[in-house]
């Protein structure tokens, strides 16, 4: 699966054990648990508060670390989300986070040996111990165990930090080339259209409009890595050649040979390819220069649009059901 942008990238500080008691084998779902639906608890030993405990590589340390999940979570969540957000937007992704770490470890391994997972942005989440405060810790306490369920199975939590307007299919956002799953959809993003406080504001408007150049030769390695032998110059023909039902490009013309619109943008680095809800494409001056809405691949949830929805007084639930098409939030916890 190809990863999301999250608004931030940085990996960071050790996990802490806490003195986690560990029990050989998985302990029964506790009172409340509803647990209809599936996940590796057989593969998972937990702790006595009945929580799973995974082996996770800390990348700055470069050692394994074993914590529970709600633990991991909490470094997720601060490295994905800005710590000060609405909570029920934080709610909102830690239900998202806990949701990919067990569809994580349903359908992979881990690159790293020993470890369940990590704190790897190419291989899982992004993570941010250091920004873990007491408002990262309510949203995951006020949410724990809560996962997404799409018919009893653990869908992608896909997320992204902007949609430009509205979200995307898989295909379209993410160059999906199985069948289109049954939970992703294309709604508005209910974005805001104004953040509060200097910085916010400013995040906010770097996420809706965005402007990159690319030398030709960049763009012609990048499609290289593709497949794709392109020759590039000024004034050479460009198109868009398929839009999804967004409205980004699934396919680009560029110079007469076709390329992965989604592909490109990885290919080329997310953070300057924000996204591929494209709006201008020329040739000049030596380079390829792009312009475009939003910020991330588009497919599952908008941060932003979680910040603008708990902002008008939307719950956690509500924000991620309204997402992901027939969902329901079950505890397996």
């Amino acid at each position: 699966m190809k990863k999301t942008a999250g608004l931030a990238l940085l990996l960071a500080a050790a996990l802490a054990l806490g003195g986690c008691a560990v029990s050989a084998e998985p302990a029964p779902a506790p009172e409340g648990a509803t647990a209809q639906v599936d996940w590796p608890r057989e593969r998972l030993e937990a702790n006595e508060d009945g929580v799973p405990v995974v082996d996770v590589y800390v990348v700055a340390d470069e050692a394994v670390e074993r914590v529970d999940i709600e633990t991991y979570v909490e470094g997720v969540l601060a490295g994905e989300m800005k710590n000060d957000w609405p909570i029920e937007a934080l709610k909102a992704q830690a239900i998202l986070a806990r949701t990919f770490v067990l569809k994580f470890l349903s359908d992979k391994e881990s690159r790293y040996e020993g470890a369940d997972i990590s704190t790897d942005i190419e291989e899982a989440q992004a993570y941010d111990a250091s920004a873990v405060n007491d408002r990262i810790r309510q949203a995951v306490s006020e949410t724990e165990g809560l996962v997404l369920s799409a018919g009893g199975e653990l869908p992608y939590a896909w997320f992204h930090a902007h949609s430009g307007g509205l979200t995307a299919l898989a295909r379209e956002g993410l160059g999906w080339d199985e069948d289109e799953p049954p939970y992703t959809q294309v709604v508005p993003g209910n974005e805001p259209e104004s953040a509060a406080g200097e910085k916010d504001a400013r995040m906010l408007s770097e996420a809706q409009h965005w402007q990159a150049a690319f030398p030709y030769e960049e763009v012609e390695a990048a499609c290289g890595t593709l497949g794709v032998d392109v020759s590039l110059a000024d004034g050479a023909k460009l198109t868009i050649e398929e839009r999804g039902d967004s409205g980004r490009a699934v396919r680009l013309g560029l110079s007469g040979q076709t390329v992965d619109a989604a592909d490109l943008r990885i290919a080329l680095g997310s953070t300057k390819m924000r996204s591929t809800l494209i709006t201008s494409l020329r040739a000049q001056e030596g380079k390829l220069v792009m312009a475009g809405t939003g910020y991330g691949h588009g497919v599952g949830m908008s941060q932003w649009g979680a910040y603008g929805m708990a902002q008008a007084g939307s719950t956690a639930e509500e924000i991620v059901t309204y997402y992901f098409r027939d969902v329901s939030i079950e505890k397996l916890w």
